[in-house]
């Protein structure tokens, strides 16, 4: 741990005013913008410390909102995504606003119920230069892109992959009434594979030969 600056002391914990709750380092904050047009912004506590006159910093790691980021928010970014940043900064305790919870990518896409406070980050953010860790996520669908955990999509019971209804030419309201689903092209596959295995229920077309007559 880094040593505190004479005349500072580390804090273990902070109590956000006119609430009754108490910030400790680790967890994630709301934090009030200068321009109050905006979202709080959302930063995870590093440290806690109070100069002689009792006044209280804390020392934070910014999370970026896709819209913040130098590549801006792009299609397959969910409303409460977020970029766990390199940027550091020391802000006074008293614009911190409340706490909320920043999930991982799996755990999100488990609740049942997402509250206001509930988000999520499944990459680091280079503010500097835009890249992101990882630089490759998985794809899925005809369309290739990413999981938006805020969209809707489908399984294919042969080939396991998933697919936005309307990539499908399906309504929403058709997507969730479906038992059961098959891409269009396991869908061909399927029926290649019917026409191989099929069993003869007509009668040969084949010319038909008469039999010898046994010679008596």
């Amino acid at each position: 741990m880094a040593k505190t600056k004479p005349g500072k002391k580390d804090l273990d914990s902070y109590a956000i005013k006119g609430t009754n709750k108490v910030v400790r380092p680790g967890d994630c904050v709301l934090m009030r913008p200068s321009d109050s047009d905006k979202p709080p912004y959302v930063a995870r506590v590093e440290k806690i410390e109070a100069d002689h006159r009792n006044n209280v910093k804390v020392r934070v790691r910014w999370y970026y909102r896709p819209e913040e980021s130098i590549g801006g928010r792009r299609q397959f970014h969910g409303a409460k995504e977020l970029f766990l940043s390199d940027h550091y900064d020391v802000q006074s305790a008293h614009t911190i606003e409340g706490k909320c919870i920043v999930h991982t990518f799996k755990n999100y896409t488990k609740l049942e119920n997402v509250g206001a406070e509930d988000y999520f980050c499944r990459f680091e953010y280079k503010a500097a230069t835009g890249g992101f860790t990882p630089d490759r996520v998985a794809v899925y669908c005809k369309c290739e892109m990413p999981y938006n955990p805020d969209d809707l999509m489908v399984q294919c019971e042969g080939c396991k992959d998933w697919f936005h209804p309307s990539c499908m030419e399906m309504t929403i309201e058709e997507a969730k009434g479906l038992d059961h689903f098959l891409c269009s092209d396991c869908t061909s596959e399927d029926d290649a594979k019917r026409s191989m295995n099929t069993f003869p229920v007509s009668a040969s077309l084949e010319p038909k030969v008469e039999p010898k007559r046994r010679k008596r």
